[in-house]
């Protein structure tokens, strides 16, 4: 118990990492194809997951949680994504765009509530953004409110959300009729709230994904996040700050584990009288894998770093960690199915889920093209060569 009591904050977070791996090995990863193919997490492992802290291994441990610093939080996020991308999903969700939501613009009174609730496993969060005709549009949300008395009544419908169909408790955005977003807490058990399951999706299928309604669903006062008017500029912005974090180091978690299978396979596989591994044109697949996973982690961890230190572009710099990690996912799955061949596209092998898991990076969280257009424009800002300001002057009034 001494030396427990005698590690540093940095060593007690490296240790919970090393946990966590363990953990994501051994009671994670051999069930990934369980819940893949059953389409849904089981809950004995959400509640262990829970009894650990891990379901919000962020938030601080007045809330119940771990209080892991951003860095040591994206690795243990590539420790559970490189078992399962469903169980990861979940932390992403339930800590990241909620957790964080709520304790950054939460009440105390909202804080102390539920964030210790959530941390139990006793509520689970979802984030309720995404609309049927609205996506990366996120200002558009056609989902209404309107203020009656003390209550505020919402109407609409969301859809694509992770686990929509097992919360207890929603983040929703809405707007009213004065072009103002805001955010509430809606518990599934309102009057007026149904969800249904949204079935044949791609990848995500664990993730319990599906469409939400409101019908006149009264929200008390109490549960506005943040003031009126604030939702998109504050909350969604926090969240999708926090989302992108986690879905940068999802990348690499799917990277790594499409690496080491694409190993695993070429020393095992034999062909011509010789291992995959033998041969160039494999082996230069790997390389090319793995120097492009090293690259996608150095800059998530170069994106820790920044937010740890609250540096001044750490949230650009955790788009840039987002929109490459994802791309990176995307082509080592894609040589990982190749490596395996026709055995890269049954779910006998792990490839084809990394496969679908990849492409979705590239959508969630704000598209690729999205995060293009974020980035150019802060490279078309802030690189400027010293030639082009001086030919913007007026070299008459220079001399």
């Amino acid at each position: 118990m001494s030396h427990v009591l005698d590690l540093t904050q940095e060593e007690r977070q490296a240790q919970i990492v090393a946990e966590a791996e363990r953990f994501a090995e051994v009671q994670i990863g051999p069930r990934a194809r369980e819940f893949d193919e059953a389409g849904a997490l089981a809950d004995d492992l959400i509640q262990d997951m829970a009894n650990r802290g891990y379901l919000t291994a962020n938030l601080a441990t007045e809330y119940g949680g771990l209080g892991l610093d951003p860095v040591h939080y994206g690795l243990f996020q590539q420790a559970i994504g490189k078992a399962d991308c469903a169980t990861r999903t979940l932390i992403t969700v339930h800590s990241a765009l909620c957790g964080e939501s709520l304790l950054r613009w939460g009440t105390e009174e909202q804080k102390q509530l539920w964030l210790p609730r959530m941390a139990k496993g006793e509520t689970l969060a979802a984030f309720a953004l995404s609309e049927p005709n609205v996506g990366t549009d996120a200002k558009s949300v056609e989902t209404r409110y309107r203020k009656v008395g003390d209550t505020y009544v919402l109407n609409g419908k969301k859809k694509w959300i992770s686990f929509g169909d097992k919360a207890d408790l929603f983040v929703v955005i809405a707007g009213n009729d004065q072009g103002q977003v805001s955010a509430f807490l809606v518990e599934r058990d309102f009057p007026g709230v149904t969800t249904t399951p949204l079935m044949g999706m791609l990848a995500g299928r664990a993730t319990h994904i599906a469409m939400i309604e409101f019908d006149n669903v009264g929200v008390p006062a109490a549960n506005l996040v943040g003031m009126e008017g604030g939702g998109f500029t504050y909350v969604v912005s926090t969240a999708l700050d926090h989302g992108r974090y986690s879905i940068a180091w999802a990348g690499v978690s799917i990277a790594q584990e499409a690496v080491d299978q694409m190993v695993s396979y070429a020393r095992e596989r034999k062909q011509f009288g010789k291992r995959l591994a033998e041969f160039q044109l494999i082996k230069g697949l790997i390389a090319d894998a793995t120097t492009e996973t090293h690259a996608a982690r150095a800059l998530c961890l170069k994106a820790g770093e920044m937010r740890k230190n609250k540096a001044q572009d750490a949230v650009m710099e955790t788009t840039m960690a987002k929109y490459f990690a994802s791309k990176v996912a995307m082509k080592v799955a894609t040589d990982c199915v190749q490596v395996h061949g026709g055995n890269g596209c049954i779910s006998d092998y792990p490839a084809e889920r990394l496969f679908r898991e990849a492409k979705m990076l590239e959508i969630i969280e704000g598209t690729s093209q999205i995060q293009q257009e974020i980035i150019s424009g802060y490279a078309l800002r802030k690189y400027i060569s010293d030639k082009e300001t001086c030919a913007n002057v007026d070299v008459a009034k220079v001399r």
